[in-house]
């Protein structure tokens, strides 16, 4: 099978991490998280190069100027990036890299990768809902959950780019999307090694 990129958008506070962590737990063999850079710094708990690789401005900058980014966008003050090198030897490898970036990147990747991706949109049912599962969550001030809310209703409006929904109001029945979604992808023919599957198929007449 060859390699592609499955591509998870949504507002901040959507459950994306918990499905994606529930999808590598089951499928693990065959999955390459895409770990992004990021000039923010590290929140209390998370690891460089194991959550995001912590990175200066500079050097981010550095990056963007030498084409060292499959996709970047600047989010809340902060740069947040895609390393092209490892992306390419995933996909050579037959990986299918997945992708948890913003509407920003999404709409570089698809430019410059194609068909390669397939995209899925995540989000709450409504805003009441994220906003209850953010001050949950409680690492941001209250200007920061207030710019959170309102990046979130502008990612709402890209939400028709993607190649699917998820409204993640239920967690199991979401995670089954998910998986189905994830299971019909790496059965398209554009997936497969058409050539050899016909030449097996031949062997023997």
């Amino acid at each position: 099978m060859r390699g592609f990129i499955l591509l998870i958008s949504g507002p901040s506070g959507a459950g994306k991490s918990t499905l994606l962590k529930k999808l590598f737990e089951e499928f693990a063999g065959e999955l390459y998280f895409s770990i992004s850079s990021t000039t923010r710094a590290p929140r209390d708990g998370e690891i460089d190069g194991v959550h995001y690789h912590f990175i200066s401005q500079e050097k981010f900058q550095n990056g963007i100027k030498n084409g060292d980014f499959l996709e970047w966008a600047r989010v809340h003050e902060n740069f947040y990036g895609t390393s092209l090198e490892h992306t390419n030897r995933a996909l050579d490898e037959g990986k299918i890299v997945v992708f948890d970036i913003d509407v920003q990147g999404f709409k570089i990747a698809k430019e410059n990768l194609g068909d390669k991706i397939d995209s899925i949109f995540i989000t709450a049912k409504n805003k009441e809902e994220l906003k209850k599962r953010l001050l949950k969550r409680n690492t941001d001030t209250i200007a920061q959950l207030d710019k959170r809310l309102k990046n979130a209703s502008e990612e709402m409006r890209e939400l028709g780019e993607y190649d699917y929904l998820i409204i993640n109001d239920n967690l199991e029945k979401s995670y089954e999307a998910l998986r189905s979604i994830f299971l019909s992808l790496k059965h398209k023919t554009k997936r497969q090694n058409i050539e050899q599957i016909r030449n097996l198929w031949n062997e023997g007449v």
